[in-house]
């Protein structure tokens, strides 16, 4: 039996990653009525397996892409103020070393081989510096610290890499919690009215003169339901494509080129905070970067992806890729023994007709089609940077369907848990732990990176450990689980461990059966 839902939405949204949440999180503080439907869990693909970076992106500006390299640097500090509690500067440091060489096909290597043909195969330490001041004002930076130039001889940035680097230039990115970035903006969107169902895959989309009529199906019960919405938004990711042909059943010729980006998490590599940056012979680039305390991320990779039915991982290949690559550099030479977790993202991006996929275009592409009555909009590739910049273009596109629509508004304006000064997680840390003295400095720190101000609400009125709940291990209790069933849609242990938080990398396969155990009893 098909439930109806007899409103008529403005907007229905497809897809609950970055940025459909992002996209429903502006169009329901601009008053629109909007319902998101996501198959799986929020952030369930490619939003929660990125490098986890607020970044420019360094290397787009090899390929002349300034004008997404200047929105991304501007964005990286408008999305620090309204989220420091799950994003924080981090400083980048690029070796460098004379007699380095590349096997380069950018714009900016056939330039520069045409011109100073005894300079191909090599990025000169004047050409990496120019790339760096450029990096550093095309985005009109406030907060970020600018370049520096480095002696790896006597800074302590020097002391895992192989002699041979002596020079190094230290730059500024940001970090984000990808995963908890989707579910704060979904959270955002629900207190301003939106409906955020996940589990619910969208069946089919028949489209009418003024409106859809979209068929939904409860991947859990099986239950089916109708509704309407006046516009349609195909967030799909990786399954933006299927949907156009499929469940849309649109005559586009637009298409999506799949790019698998896979990552290796290890032990930690070094002991200070920051990140690399390091050049390949093969002209990519990867990151290493402290991770979760104990761990050290290194990637990514980039490989055609064939379908996006197939799950990505980290195939055997990639993972030594990654190995080799940042052995070039360490003095560790690293072997699978080091590996501890490994994970892959599928990026969905706009078919642009490059002969790589490490030259396709990561810009996004909005693409309206109202012919033959109701309108959608179709969203191709995107940086989780741009996020927020996306779903005000895509607002912009279908403004003309809704007269007097609002305008912009979500530039500066916080995610829940992220009303405090950038500089101020120390202060909120030690604000908590004088209200639960119970807590350890880990704890605090943890749970502030991930709740921000709404730490102590979820802690609540507890004068002790016991008062949360069962212990699960790793600082988890019941207290927190049961918060994020009520608050964050987690409905599996998954949900929450590998999602919500990244706690599984230091749970036992029993404490994880009892997470399992205590959603299951709860849900």
């Amino acid at each position: 039996m098909t439930e109806t839902d007899n409103r008529v939405y403005d907007l229905f949204v497809i897809g609950g990653g970055i940025n459909g949440c992002g996209i429903a999180r502006d169009a329901a503080g601009r008053g629109l009525s909007v319902a998101l439907a996501e198959m799986k869990d929020l952030a369930w693909a490619t939003s929660s397996a990125s490098t986890k970076l607020f970044h420019g992106g360094l290397r787009y500006l090899e390929y002349f892409e300034f004008r997404l390299v200047r929105e991304a640097l501007i964005e990286r500090e408008t999305l620090l103020r309204a989220m420091p509690h799950i994003s924080w500067p981090m400083r980048f440091v690029l070796p460098y070393h004379p007699d380095m060489r590349f096997e380069n096909d950018t714009p900016t290597s056939r330039l520069l081989s045409t011109v100073m043909p005894w300079m191909k195969g090599r990025r000169p330490a004047w050409l990496i510096r120019l790339g760096l001041f450029m990096y550093d004002h095309l985005g009109g930076r406030k907060i970020l610290p600018g370049t520096r130039t480095l002696d790896l001889s006597s800074d302590p940035a020097g002391a895992p890499l192989q002699e041979r680097f002596r020079k190094a230039y230290e730059y500024s990115d940001c970090w984000v919690e990808d995963a908890r970035l989707v579910v704060l903006n979904a959270r955002d969107a629900a207190a301003r009215g939106a409906r955020i169902m996940t589990r619910t895959r969208v069946v089919s989309a028949a489209r009418g003169a003024d409106h859809w009529t979209v068929t939904l199906e409860d991947t859990v019960t099986g239950e089916t339901r109708e509704l309407c919405a006046r516009v349609l938004v195909n967030a799909g990711g990786p399954w933006v494509g299927e949907l156009i042909h499929g469940a849309l059943r649109l005559n586009s010729s637009e298409r999506v080129r799949l790019v698998r980006g896979s990552h290796i998490v290890t032990r930690r590599l070094f002991d200070h905070d920051r990140c690399y940056f390091f050049q390949g012979t093969d002209g990519r680039i990867i990151f290493a970067i402290p991770y979760e305390g104990e761990f050290t991320l290194i990637g990514t990779t980039d490989q055609e992806h064939d379908e996006p039915g197939t799950s990505p991982t980290c195939t055997k290949g990639e993972r030594d890729y990654l190995l080799r690559f940042a052995s070039d550099y360490f003095k560790q030479q690293l072997t699978p023994e080091d590996v501890v977790w490994t994970y892959s993202g599928v990026r969905p991006l706009y078919d642009d007709g490059a002969s790589s996929a490490t030259a396709a275009t990561r810009d996004y592409v909005l693409k309206v089609d109202q012919a033959g009555g109701a309108p959608v909009l179709n969203v191709f590739g995107g940086k989780i940077t741009t996020y927020r910049r996306l779903a005000e273009s895509a607002l912009d596109k279908i403004a003309p369907f809704f007269p007097g629509l609002s305008g912009k508004w979500t530039a500066g304006v916080a995610l829940p848990g992220g009303d405090f000064p950038v500089d101020g997680v120390a202060t909120l840390t030690g604000d908590l732990l004088r209200q639960y003295p119970f807590l350890t400095q880990a704890w605090a720190a943890r749970l502030v990176r991930a709740y921000g101000t709404e730490a102590a609400e979820m802690l609540g009125k507890a004068d002790s450990a016991e008062a949360l709940g069962e212990d699960f291990g790793a600082t988890i209790t019941a207290r927190e689980l049961d918060w994020a069933m009520s608050r964050e849609w987690v409905r599996s242990a998954e949900d929450f461990l590998w999602r919500r938080t990244k706690l599984g990398l230091r749970l036992t396969p029993e404490q994880v059966a009892r997470v399992e155990a205590h959603i299951a009893a709860r849900g």
